[in-house]
């Protein structure tokens, strides 16, 4: 048993119509009104997914995974570096230093603070600078 159509009206422009019927073939619909309604579908699917990598070439979606991957990599390699140098730093300013807890705290919230004001942008040059003016 056949599914009662509604009649919908519709008006396009000329050239979104030459577009329907150049691509009927590929799409593989016998008529534009076919066309039409997977064109409706499809964008009211789309709308309503939740991921959207369904409506994209499955080629995309694995080259940006294996890019977000790659960097996610790059970045943790880094990061790890980056901890090994500052706990060399540590230990070497610990041996050489004689601080007490409270004077660490106390740096520990000056350092949050500035890192919070200037969003991570700490060079040691201003560091040095900072100091000296003290």
């Amino acid at each position: 048993m056949t599914e009662e159509k509604v009649k919908f009206l519709m008006r396009i422009d000329p050239d979104t119509d030459r577009k329907i019927k150049a691509a009927l073939p590929r799409a593989n619909c016998r008529s534009q009104n076919e066309f039409m309604e997977n064109a409706v579908r499809f964008y009211c699917d789309y709308l309503a997914a939740e991921d959207v990598s369904a409506f994209l070439p499955p080629i995309f979606v694995h080259a940006m995974r294996g890019t977000i991957q790659c960097s996610e990599d790059r970045i943790a390699r880094l990061l790890f570096k980056l901890t090994v140098e500052i706990g060399m730093m540590m230990h070497v300013l610990a041996a050489g230093l004689e601080i007490d807890n409270s004077q660490l705290d106390a740096l520990r919230w000056q350092c949050v603070q500035e890192v919070k004001k200037t969003n991570g942008g700490i060079s040691f040059k201003d560091t040095l600078k900072q100091h000296g003016d003290e």
